[in-house]
């Protein structure tokens, strides 16, 4: 099978084509042809040798990955899936996902049902960027109905589901980000929003009992101007320093660090709300498997909208 392995750290010229065996499969695993994947800031990060490269460089050659969306080509006799069922996932995040290639052995625990009415490409984009989001707020956050939350990066792949998820509970969400995305995610449905930039935090009147951080560094301290006593801040990008903690102590504010981890029954209520159309995925690019280097860079700029998907 075709499949893009790395076996160092650094620029998108260590992300190597190759043929590799297609994998095996146990009893509770799916073997999957990869129709779609999602590419994710962890992808590009974890190529250069950040995000979870740490954590996985002792199994190089490595193959990058978690979001995919395909066919089941095998099933496992255990796994609850048969030969031509529609599934999408995050996979073994955040482990050795091993999706950037043509097939995959994919834990049945990990997948849901794609839904008949939503393309591959919209599937894959709803892995890793819908769970976060839903993990956040719904478990991790329990929102309440018309509690005031804050989405920051709220054009970007989790903030564009989290802004969805948060108006399907019927709370009043603010986003942020640049000026020109503004109508985008007031289009999500967002209530308000905020342009990040020169925006007078401190100054601000707007007060919220949730707020969700896509962005990390400065955001978090920003974040905390805004927040209620007795709220919750969720920071993803880089968790919260001994320093930002203590001041959300001071300011009686909950401060986390969040890590999305892979969940088949999450990804059911993902499905059910995409097939309801509580939530869509908004695709803003999508590249061939061949132009990995050109969808890991359109990442790395920071400015996308939405998802970036590749295709098999």
């Amino acid at each position: 099978m075709k499949a893009i392995i790395i076996n160092e750290p650094g620029g998108t010229d260590k992300l190597i084509y190759t043929e590799l065996p297609t994998p095996a499969i146990n009893d509770e695993q799916v073997l999957v042809k990869v129709k779609a994947i999602s590419i994710n800031p962890v992808d590009v990060k974890s190529r250069a040798g950040l995000g979870v490269w740490g954590r996985l460089k002792e199994e190089v050659p490595l193959i990058l990955g978690w979001d995919i969306s395909g066919v089941v080509e095998q099933a496992g006799d255990n796994s609850g899936f048969k030969k031509g069922d529609e599934v999408f996932g995050m996979v073994h995040f955040p482990g050795h996902g091993k999706a950037y290639a043509e097939y995959m052995a994919a834990p049945a625990r990990h997948l849901a049902l794609k839904p008949a009415n939503i393309s591959h490409e919209e599937a894959a984009a709803a892995t890793l960027s819908a769970l976060t989001a839903y993990q956040a707020l719904v478990l991790r956050g329990n929102l309440q109905q018309g509690q005031k939350v804050l989405v920051h990066a709220a054009a970007g792949g989790v903030g564009h589901f989290a802004i969805q998820i948060a108006k399907y509970l019927q709370v009043e969400v603010t986003g942020t980000s640049s000026a020109k995305n503004r109508d985008f995610v007031l289009g999500l449905g967002a209530d308000s929003h905020i342009d990040y930039q020169g925006y007078d935090w401190a100054g601000s009147d707007k007060k919220f009992d949730f707020i969700l951080d896509n962005v990390g560094g400065q955001t978090i301290d920003n974040s905390l101007e805004v927040a209620k006593p007795g709220s919750t801040l969720i920071s993803i990008p880089t968790g919260l320093n001994e320093q930002v903690t203590q001041k959300a102590k001071d300011k009686d504010v909950n401060g986390y660090f969040f890590l999305v981890t892979s969940n088949g029954k999450d990804m059911q209520v993902i499905a059910e709300w995409l097939e309801k159309g509580h939530i869509k995925s908004h695709v803003s690019e999508i590249f061939d498997f061949k132009d990995m280097a050109l969808a890991h860079k359109h990442v790395e700029s920071g400015r996308t909208v939405g998802k970036v998907i590749v295709t098999l």
